[in-house]
């Protein structure tokens, strides 16, 4: 997707004014569900100040439109006084998705293009291969709401997970936000609260399974790809028995990529590259348990597992430096028969152990990461084992929202007497270390540093696949922007306020490196690593810039 802009300028007065205006009011308020409402009217009401605002002051906005409060907002959706923003695809509407696509498309998302100040004469199709005429997508994030954060099954108030995940492309990449599409496959629920709740809107029905749930993702992917055919694809927040299977079954017919599995394994893998720096060790030499085995502990596994492998290890001995913890155990070999199938590959030949505490005595892991969704799982008992063992004992809770965090940073800093190496998934405030005074701050593992960034370069280059590749190239590269005292102070990424500048580093990495792979394809006059840093920089969605006039490229 190519907007060409014609310059640059700085906010009007007027402008300018209206983002005072609106912070002032949204500082006012205290109650973080009613922030998030806040944020969504203004949306609605003043497009333009919503995304100067979100862009001006991410790390102070994003946790109200995005983790944590999302959560409770998917929750409450169907309570809250806030228009809907994506397109809802039902059961109901088997045989005619691609129609309520299109025509969702045009009709109800006018008011973005409104909103913005660009229309779709300004977006050039070269990136999504869309029909000329056509408004292009280059971004479609879709949930079915089955496994929402650490929340469960929340039916159709999942769709509250695609609108706020999707404004990230625009916030942290600069993905323009008229060409960004949340999308919810509403196929009933098993939650029961939710089928009794007067209040809720989705479909009152189980689940869909079987060969009913999988015809009605086909016909979406299919559909999709008639209309859109290099739209990126995320698919978020499934549960793990469709979140394998649908990643395996269409990740080679067009570009798509799981968060969960994929996003989730890259920003976690660069945390524990930017804890090496501290704790000076060497990847080759780390043991890893995770307690959960579930889609997003699977896919940290075999992310960390690829990048030993690069070390010089075979591939097998990669894997073996990861182990599982799940609801019975150990993974282990003597559990073979019994296990789920995206566990297998870590059931090694080692002793059952039945608890955390036993597998640690056993394993003597270097990095102990949470991906369990059981709040207060890391007590106080296994992180002081974890700091007998460890000198600096890397310790990462990242099950969201915070009430499902393994452990706070608090806890973490106070059990290990200020030695952690920490990150979460959501965010925590700094700490003062004890033993010195010095204020440590928590690092969050926030999947934003990534997918955005990838995601625009999927687009930018026409991607017709995503590679685990690339997810590897981007948590590398990621690493190694953190500073000496950023890693000092307890950052293990850079400053979120700076995310811009990040996703522009990361984006022309795996731009090179798709072309490179003959994935997609370069714009004309664009070949060098500084060529794509300008071209990214320069087409990136900017609220204070004049509307966008259609590409030349």
């Amino acid at each position: 997707i190519i907007f060409r802009l014609t310059r640059r300028r700085a906010p009007s007065s007027r402008a300018m004014t209206a983002l005072r205006t609106a912070l002032d009011a949204f500082r006012a308020i205290a109650d973080p569900l009613e922030r998030y409402v806040f944020l969504r009217h203004l949306q609605r009401r003043d497009t333009s100040t919503f995304y100067r605002a979100l862009v001006a002051k991410p790390l102070e906005l994003m946790p109200f439109v995005y983790t944590p409060t999302v959560g409770e907002a998917c929750e409450r959706y169907h309570e809250l006084p806030t228009a809907v923003n994506g397109v809802y695809i039902t059961a109901d509407d088997a045989g005619r998705v691609g129609a309520k696509l299109r025509e969702h498309w045009t009709t109800e998302m006018a008011w973005l293009r409104e909103g913005v100040g660009a229309s779709a004469r300004g977006v050039s199709a070269r990136g999504t291969g869309a029909h000329a005429g056509e408004a292009p997508v280059a971004v479609a994030v879709v949930t079915d709401g089955e496994r929402i954060l650490g929340l469960g099954d929340l039916g159709a108030g999942g769709m509250g997970i695609s609108e706020g995940k999707i404004l990230l492309y625009t916030v942290c990449a600069g993905v323009h936000p008229t060409t960004c599409l949340p999308v919810c496959l509403d196929v009933g629920t098993n939650n029961e609260r939710l089928l009794k709740d007067p209040n809720y809107k989705g479909l009152r029905k189980e689940r869909l399974k079987g060969e009913a749930y999988d015809a009605l993702v086909d016909e979406f992917m299919r559909e999709l790809r008639a209309w859109q055919p290099r739209c990126l694809v995320q698919f978020e927040d499934f549960g793990n028995a469709n979140a394998f299977r649908i990643l395996e079954k269409y990740r080679t017919t067009g570009p798509c990529f799981n968060d969960d599995i994929q996003g989730t394994a890259a920003i976690t893998l660069a945390a524990l590259l930017s804890s090496l720096r501290v704790t000076r060790g060497e990847l080759a030499d780390q043991k890893i348990l995770f307690y959960g085995a579930g889609e997003a502990g699977v896919g940290i596994g075999e992310l960390i597992a690829m990048a030993m492998e690069k070390t010089g290890m075979t591939h097998n001995q990669a894997m073996e430096r990861c182990y599982f913890m799940d609801s019975k155990g150990l993974v282990c070999k003597s559990r073979l028969s019994g296990l789920q199938p995206h566990k297998v590959a870590f059931a090694h030949d080692v002793e059952y152990q039945p608890d955390l505490l036993s597998a640690i005595d056993a394993i003597k892991p270097t990095a102990l990461i949470g991906v369990s969704t059981i709040g207060g799982a890391f007590n106080e008992d296994v992180v002081k084992a974890m700091a007998a063992l460890n000198e600096r004992p890397i310790i990462f809770p990242l099950s969201n929202p915070t009430s499902k965090a393994e452990c706070t940073f608090e806890q973490a800093m106070r059990w290990t007497d200020g030695k952690v190496v920490f990150a979460s998934g959501s965010p925590f405030d700094p700490v003062t270390r004890q033993r010195d005074g010095v204020k440590v701050f928590p690092a969050q593992a926030n999947n934003a540093y990534v997918f955005p960034a990838l995601g625009y370069a999927a687009a930018l280059t026409g991607a017709s696949q995503v590679t685990d590749d690339l997810f590897l190239a981007a948590a590398e590269a990621l690493s190694k922007l953190t500073t000496d005292s950023e890693i000092d102070a307890g950052h293990l990424f850079p400053d979120m306020n700076a995310i811009r500048d990040v996703s522009v580093a990361l984006t022309a990495e795996i731009c090179e490196m798709i072309v490179a792979q003959g994935l997609g394809s370069a714009p004309r006059d664009v070949s060098t690593h500084a060529e794509w840093l300008a071209y990214i920089k320069a087409h990136m969605y900017d609220p204070n810039v004049t509307p966008a006039i259609p590409s030349k490229l």
